[in-house]
């Protein structure tokens, strides 16, 4: 029988009352979080192609504005935020406006049985190698499991994968957990840089409001 997955399923829309709530919930978590990761993290750090050791760039480099976004695959106010947001953050850098850097980190590992934190970030190097990055952002974020449970399978994971249109080695390259170290590297140095919360979104390194009209601001010519 033919395995069946889960298709990305568009949800634009929460409120921005509903994406700060969230976020000073996540906060807290994020800061303990932090300090259970930093202790258990792994030493060996290979950087996916298509990436950096600080995370992965979608842009143009000549883009007038660098906009940094910190993120959790177990966050539910990072999934808010790119359904309210995502799409607008899209068009800057197609027209080149802005180029996005993501910060994928694994903050919240214990609101989930399985590391979902850190399993979902390393696979998001996986999508950067096969080039595939932000539409298995998306697709992750449309797909987000429950807090406290189990989260994505590695069988999930890769259909995900393939769904976003990762080529064959990406099953491999997921199962073989290659970008852990990236992930724990990511992590600790956004620890270091002060990022407690996910989402945190940075323009040219200022700290901006997750607002559209904080978004406009720091992205006017």
């Amino acid at each position: 029988m033919a395995r069946r997955t889960k298709s990305l399923v568009t949800r634009r829309g929460p409120s921005i009352g509903t994406v700060v709530g969230v976020v000073l919930v996540v906060a807290f978590a994020g800061a303990v979080g932090v300090g259970v990761y930093l202790s258990q993290r792994p030493t060996e750090v290979v950087v996916p192609p298509g990436a950096t050791a600080s995370g992965v760039v979608v842009g143009a480099d000549a883009a007038p504005v660098t906009l940094d976004i910190f993120l959790d695959f177990q966050c539910p106010a990072c999934r808010a935020y790119e359904e309210r947001f995502g799409a607008m953050i899209e068009e800057l850098i197609e027209n080149g406006t802005a180029r996005v850097v993501y910060h994928p980190v694994a903050y919240l590992n214990r609101f989930s049985s399985n590391q979902y934190s850190t399993r979902s970030s390393a696979a998001s190097g996986c999508a950067a190698e096969s080039g595939v990055f932000p539409q298995y952002l998306r697709l992750l974020f449309a797909n987000q499991p429950a807090e406290g449970g189990d989260g994505l399978s590695e069988e999930m994971l890769v259909a995900l994968g393939e769904q976003a249109g990762a080529g064959p080695g990406f099953a491999t390259c997921v199962a073989e957990d290659r970008y852990v170290g990236w992930t724990a590297a990511l992590t600790d140095e956004a620890s270091q840089a002060g990022i407690v919360s996910t989402p945190t979104v940075l323009a040219d390194g200022r700290e901006i409001a997750r607002t559209a009209e904080a978004l406009r601001a720091a992205t006017r010519s």
